[in-house]
């Protein structure tokens, strides 16, 4: 049976991946973030994943305005990275684990949840910088991907206790796969911000520092909000607090924080990363 080893939770700012391509993880905008990710490689190679399911939000390379999904579910043998427009290299290509993916969207369609699947997906920032993030400098990503996208974009939003309960159900597809394989479960984006409008450039680190205080012991406590309060406590962008939220159910009922590291701001956002083991 399948071992579900952990969840990894970070920021996927663009210009994270900037500062990685140029190198200057070590001055001094950047060194309180980057501080943040020995922990993540020692836990990493302690815990020797061997597939990555990645609770992520698409940001245009497959989905647009005319066409948003509410979750959507990567089921693909190998995933692509493409060009986005910052400047940035392009990625290595992922391998996929289309037997995982069928699985859970076989588990997801079983518990009513109304999906559409990919059996192509281009996989932008959201996902291509936490990977840069966790496993620097090699040659090939050590595990195989299973994207998840929730809309983080266009209203009517999913609520967090419909994340939450998304992620849920990824869970139940997991304790269920038969392959002998060490699952790590990913959760990216956030945490507060907003790039547009009036509160352009507004960060919230009570919000924040409530949801990583709770994101361990009390997931249920992230959904007492509804969207439009989340969207007024963590900004516009700031919602993709949901993919934290889904991955935190995909890790299973119990849960015990091994690590953190937040700081603000990174390109007008709050940044952070916590590593969870399950209980």
């Amino acid at each position: 049976m399948a071992e579900i080893v952990g969840a990894y939770f970070t920021s996927h700012v663009p210009a994270i991946g900037g500062a990685i391509h140029k190198g200057i993880q070590q001055e001094p905008y950047w060194k309180p973030f980057f501080d943040g990710f020995p922990k993540v490689h020692e836990w990493l190679a302690e815990v020797k994943p061997t597939v990555a399911v990645v609770f992520n939000n698409d940001h245009g390379l497959n989905f647009f305005l005319d066409k948003m999904p509410t979750f959507a579910v990567g089921a693909a043998h190998e995933y692509q990275n493409a060009d986005e427009g910052w400047g940035l290299p392009l990625y290595k290509p992922f391998k996929g684990d289309p037997g995982l993916s069928w699985h859970i969207i076989e588990q997801l369609v079983d518990d009513e949840f109304d999906i559409t699947t990919c059996q192509t997906m281009l996989v932008d920032h959201a996902l291509s910088i936490p990977f840069e993030l966790a496993w620097p400098g090699v040659d090939e990503w050590p595990v195989k991907l299973v994207p998840l996208h929730i809309n983080t974009v266009q209203h009517p939003l999913p609520s967090a206790k419909r994340a939450l309960a998304f992620g849920r159900s990824v869970h139940r597809a997991l304790a269920s796969w038969g392959a002998d394989e060490r699952i790590v479960v990913i959760g990216t984006g956030g945490l507060s911000h907003q790039l547009d409008g009036e509160r352009a450039g507004f960060m919230n680190s009570d919000y924040d520092r409530f949801c990583m205080d709770h994101l361990a012991s009390d997931p249920d406590a992230l959904t007492k909000h509804d969207v439009h309060e989340i969207v007024r406590l963590a900004g516009t962008q700031g919602v993709e607090i949901l993919n934290w939220i889904a991955a935190r159910g995909a890790l299973g009922a119990g849960a015990r924080e091994i690590h953190r590291n937040y700081h603000l701001p990174i390109s007008n956002t709050a940044a952070a990363t916590m590593l969870l083991d399950p209980a």
